[in-house]
This record gives C-alpha cells, structure tokens and sequence, in this order.
C-alpha cells in the first residue's frame, strides 16, 4: 500500500511540475518568436523558420526557472491534497523512513533531469539556436523577397519566377553601382563573414558603364556585398557546460560556472523543502500566504545572488569565498525558518 502512495506522490508532483515547464516555457516561446521576428518583417516567410529555430532555446531556460517551478508545483499538489482531506491520510501513513525513501526517489529523478539538461541539452540546443538564428537575423536584414521581386540595399534588384531555400529561379538581376544587367538559371544568397554573397549559375552579364562595354556568358559568377551590420556568431555563456565555465580564462564565465554551482545547491534545498511542505496542513488562506512569502523569499536570494555576481565581475572587493559564505548564510537563514515553521504544522 506505501508503495502505491508512494508512486501516486511522485507521480503526481512530476506531473505538476511538467505542466508548470509547459506553461512558462510555452509564455516565453512565444515571447522569442516575437523577438526575433521584431514585428517589422514580413511573418508569412520567417515564421516557420522562427518557430522551428526557438525550440532549440527552450532547454536553457528551463534551469534558472527550475526552483520556483518547483514551489509551484509543490503549491498545487498540497493544495490538491488539502482540497480533498488526502493529506491527513497521507500524514498518518508516512513515517519518518517513508519520508525519505520518498524525498531521495524524487530528488533523483529531479536532479538527474536537472543536471542533463544544464551540462548538455541546453548547451548543445543553444549553439544550434544561435547559429540558427544569427541565419534568420541575417535574412531579415537582406531583405524579404514579395512579388517576385528583391532588391537589396539599392545595389542590386532581382527579379526571379520562384524561390526555395534562399536559392532564386529563372533570375533577372540589375547591379546599380557597376551598371550590370545578368540574366541566368538560378541565383544564391550566401551570407559569410561580413559580405552578402549573391551567386550566379549558367547565365549571361551585361555591363554598360563609363569603363567598360561588354556581353559574357558565365556558369558561375559571384558578386559580393560588404555589409557591417551582419551578425556573426559570438560564444557567450550559455555555449558551455559548468567545467568548461569553470575552466575559462575569461572572469565572467568562470564566476558564471561558480554560480551553477550554487544553482546546484539551490536547487537541491528547494527539492527538500518542497517534499516538506507538500504536506502542510493549513488553511487555505494561510496556505496562500505561506508561498507568496515563499515564492518571494526565493526571488530575493536569487536577486542577491545576481548582485554578488555583478560585484565579483566588477573586483568590488568581494573574493569569491565571501560570495559563497554570503549565499550559504541566507540559504540556511531561510532552510531553518521554513523547515522550523513545517514542523510545527
């Protein structure tokens, strides 16, 4: 029979705490798409891009929401429990040793998704987001084609019967600067580096200018653009795991792979708490009290831990010993007063 609590239990917060990552990952899905987007470019052409390309993102912000999707959902299921008399049943079941043969099942399963998704989902997903939409960004700056017609930055207009995959069909191009008139099967845009690199296959060039006269046939002619404003891919923090943060010469990413660290212990003291309290038995009134003050004490720690952050990029006199005692002290300040206030419940 505890056995079969048991798995209702755990069942049931995985299940809280998955429609809890569905619903705030869903919010800033959508929030990405819009961003890259920007609302001024045409969406008919981009969205599909943009959507397939902000899935990649997502694993990322699934860690720094982690603890407070916990609380979340150890808020619904004590409110559930509550709401159907369960918990006192579930209190007179549960001894001490249950309690932790409970507590170490789901701190497994929570830790193990938890340290996958920080050291490897999200930072592999995050290099192909990246890449993927340095690539979106760069096309929106191109331009987008509309009635079969696009013209880039006044130097060139090109006028095509259909398009797939930046690639352009029976291609008629005017080049303004050198008084170039191409006429050929197909043209490609590549971008790389900082130029926008427009290339011809199997056609014919006219160039009527004060220089030069004359009339080519070609199979392959590439005509470049510099453009300062292309984006080029910068590894920022995200692209690495904790080690490799840890083991970086720059001060910011190492300080970076000390506060996953203290992630890690967050988190794990926020997986306790949560067990603990999902067996609060208060009103519901106080219990709404309770984690509002809980959800907003943890948002506390989390802001002072983003400033002792700043202030060790910054060398404010802090070492980054006084950065962990600092966070241990409040850490454990608020692991007493909630596990004290618990067992007098």
């Amino acid at each position: 029979m505890l056995g079969g609590i048991r798995s209702y239990i755990i069942l049931n917060y995985l299940k809280y705490i998955l429609i809890n990552i569905i619903i705030f990952i869903g919010l800033i899905w959508i929030s990405q798409v819009l961003r890259i987007l920007e609302l001024q470019h045409s969406i008919t052409t981009q969205l599909t891009d943009v959507i397939n390309t902000t899935l990649y993102v997502l694993p990322s912000f699934i860690s720094p929401l982690m603890p407070f999707l916990l609380i979340i959902a150890s808020f619904f299921l004590n409110y559930k429990f509550n709401s159907s008399n369960e918990i006192l049943i579930l209190k007179q079941y549960f001894s001490n040793k249950n309690n932790f043969l409970l507590s170490l099942i789901l701190t497994l399963i929570i830790y193990l998704f938890y340290f996958l998704n920080n050291e490897y989902f999200s930072v592999n997903l995050y290099h192909k987001y990246k890449i993927k939409e340095l690539e979106i960004r760069n096309n929106l700056k191109l331009g987008v084609p509309s009635l079969n017609e696009f013209h880039i930055e006044n130097e060139v207009s090109i006028f095509f019967d259909k398009q797939k995959n930046n690639q352009f069909y029976n291609v008629e191009s005017i080049i303004y600067g050198d008084g170039q008139f191409i006429k050929s099967a197909t043209v490609e845009i590549e971008i790389e580096k900082k130029n926008y690199n427009l290339i011809f296959y199997n056609g014919e060039r006219v160039i009527l200018n004060k220089e030069e006269k004359s009339k080519t046939s070609f199979d392959k002619f590439i005509y470049s653009i510099e453009n300062d404003e292309i984006d080029i891919l910068m590894l920022d923090k995200e692209h690495f795991n904790t080690i490799d943060l840890l083991k970086h010469p720059d001060k910011e990413f190492y300080y970076q792979g000390h506060n996953r660290l203290y992630q890690y212990l967050l988190t794990l003291v926020i997986i306790i708490v949560s067990f603990k309290i999902i067996f609060l038995h208060v009103s519901k009134k106080n219990n709404f009290i309770y984690y509002l003050f809980l959800f907003l004490s943890l948002l506390v720690i989390q802001v002072i831990n983003s400033y002792l952050i700043f202030l060790l990029n910054k060398n404010v006199n802090i070492h980054i010993n006084h950065y962990y005692l600092i966070n241990f002290f409040i850490l454990s300040i608020f692991s007493y007063f909630i596990l004290k206030f618990n067992e007098n419940r």
